[in-house]
């Protein structure tokens, strides 16, 4: 069965844990903004990084209430390996982030702009290519193994490479500008790091509207971010989408940012329902500020035939495992459709092995609005859809669609996004891996919906192969998403931080996918085509976000701990605590 919907559903009014703030203190807070903003434009570099050391200081003492709260509120029972997600997806990557931020501006400060840590290279192509990550010796040791590298627009040569850096730090007679920033709801580091991106790479100022879903964070987040609210340069606001909107058309708001749906941004540049419909069509905008979006995915996951073994199938099918069932599966770049040669003959044995990993992950709280309306949807359209575990009350099973036809028009797989803990599998025919590859990447760009992450499994006895290590090398410039990521799940590309995180480069408000620009992004470019990580066939120690991870939960305790305030004399206990995960 096939549909024409595309993108992400929207969802309905959430009533949030905070009441709406009136239009009267709305004004004042927008108002308070734009008598700071070309003070915060011109604010010299030291006094910037002092910020970011209080602020590192004040959300080092709300992460446990912070990792606690989100916890509780999706229904992860305390002390379970399961409540190291709401540690890492919430302080820790705010950590990361003002640590980042902090060596890149005394980069600024004593160099002009950030220094990029590893090589910059030229492809034959003529693209740029700068190794990004590891940044920090400390990257080494947590992620071992584990590189990324941006790659550059068409057109950036390497000499260009560092005008392109840090420019909001650039001008002559920088002016202010209030950027709207609308958080999301599944992910409670999204908005917070979206505004530190205006903030500290844009230099905007910013009034941040918290998703209604996790509005109960406020307090939490005020206190977190009271050095920038007694600096006047952010305000936070809460409500629906009522609120969202008389901010998006508030006059002294200059651009909007938004993680979300596409839909929504629809609505926000043309307006709601058939009027919105027609002014898209007739390219008459009602909303015409600039926008940035990161807006999700129907993210695929190509697994490349080649001589895996048992131990390999064990591990990468919960590797695939994790990607679809950390955060109950309401992840952006969260694996849609797992993309398999047909003729392989251990596709069965891996999907087998999933199907067993599936069982035994604990379900989940679906606690995202609309969840269980579009679980039912993609199984009405696919009654033969497997179902995995027990779900109690108010949770959904996993499910995977196995064995999609690859040349099926408008299928609901390839189009939507299930944004819940659902997917599907389809194989492709290919007698080798070069021609899987180039295969894959064809239906990827072409069949799937969005551009925001792609992820490739390849086994490192495939690339001993001349032949195939040049299709990789071509699947991974050919490949139309934001970011790439060879052997791990994509997210990592978030979670590091340091890359640019956002769509493929050239969407528009009138074909928006995965959205438009990127956040993150702590080496400050500004001509991005796409980031690619690169990852060990098999991480050892288990990576953390791996379901079977015993001691999970301790062990983003002291990763949160390390990043708010670095020590050697901390990395024995951390190290220590991941070998016996």
């Amino acid at each position: 069965m096939s549909t024409t919907v595309t993108g992400i559903p929207q969802h309905g009014e959430i009533e949030g844990a905070q009441p709406p703030t009136p239009r009267a203190e709305i004004d004042r807070a927008v108002e308070q903004l734009a008598a700071q903003k070309d003070r915060w434009a011109r604010l010299p570099v030291r006094d910037r990084r002092a910020i970011l050391r209080e602020l590192g200081r004040d959300f080092a003492r709300v992460a446990e209430p912070w990792a606690e709260a989100c916890r509780e509120a999706e229904g992860i029972p305390a002390g379970t390996s399961t409540a190291a997600e709401e540690w890492l997806a919430g302080p820790y990557f705010i950590q990361r982030n003002l640590a980042l931020l902090d060596d890149a501006l005394a980069d600024v400060e004593r160099y002009g702009r950030p220094r990029i840590p590893g090589p910059v290279t030229t492809r034959p192509d003529g693209r740029v290519v700068a190794q990004v990550f590891p940044q920090r010796i400390y990257d080494r040791i947590f992620y071992g193994g584990v590189s990324a590298e941006v790659w550059m627009e068409p057109g950036v040569a390497a000499g260009e490479l560092p005008a392109t850096q840090a420019v909001a730090y650039h001008q002559r007679d920088p002016r202010g500008r209030i950027s709207l920033v609308l958080g999301a709801g599944n992910v409670s580091s999204i908005g917070p790091m979206d505004a530190l991106y205006k903030l500290f790479v844009e230099n905007r100022v910013v009034v941040y509207k918290l998703h209604p879903l996790n509005a109960y964070l406020g307090p939490l987040l005020a206190e977190g971010f009271q050095a920038l609210l007694d600096w006047g340069v952010l305000r936070l606001v809460y409500g629906g989408a009522d609120v969202g909107s008389y901010l998006c058309e508030h006059p002294l708001v200059d651009e909007i940012h938004i993680t979300g749906s596409d839909k929504t941004v629809e609505a926000i540049v043309f307006g709601p329902g058939e009027e919105g419909r027609l002014r898209k069509a007739q390219r008459k905008p009602k909303n015409d500020k600039p926008i940035s979006a990161e807006l999700g995915n129907v993210s695929p996951v190509i697994v490349a035939p080649g001589p895996w073994t048992e131990a390999d199938l064990a591990y990468q099918a919960e590797n695939l495992a994790a990607m679809l069932t950390n955060n109950a599966g309401f992840n952006c770049n969260a694996t849609r459709v797992l993309i398999t040669s047909k003729g392989w003959t251990k596709r069965r044995g891996l999907l087998d092995r999933l199907r067993a990993e599936l069982a035994r992950i604990p379900t989940r709280r679906a606690y995202y609005p609309g969840a269980e309306e579009r679980f039912r949807t993609f199984l009405e359209a696919h009654p033969e859809a497997e179902r995995f575990g027990r779900p109690a009350d108010g949770e959904l099973p996993w499910a995977m669609i196995p064995d999609l036809d690859p040349q099926a028009e408008g299928e609901i797989c390839y189009r939507t996004e299930a944004f819940c803990g659902l997917f599907a599998e389809t194989a492709l025919e290919a007698p080798t891996v070069k021609d899987f590859l180039a295969r894959a990447v064809d239906f990827a760009n072409r069949r799937l919906w969005g551009t925001l992450n792609a992820t490739i499994l390849i086994h490192p006895k495939s690339l001993k192969n001349p032949e195939n290590a040049e299709a990789l090398d071509r699947a991974i410039a050919e490949l139309r998403y934001g970011t790439v990521s060879i052997n791990n799940w994509a997210a990592i590309g978030y979670g590091l931080v340091v890359p640019p995180w956002g769509a493929y480069p050239g969407h528009d408000v009138y074909d928006v996918q995965s959205g438009i620009g990127v956040v993150h992004n702590t080496l400050m470019f500004s001509r991005v085509e796409k980031t690619v990580v690169r990852s060990p066939w098999r991480m050892s120690p288990k990576p953390i976000w791996f379901p079977s991870h015993k001691t999970a939960l301790a062990m983003a305790r002291k990763l949160v701990a390390f990043e708010a305030s670095p020590s050697p004399w901390k990395l024995p206990g951390i190290i220590l605590t991941a070998l016996r995960g």
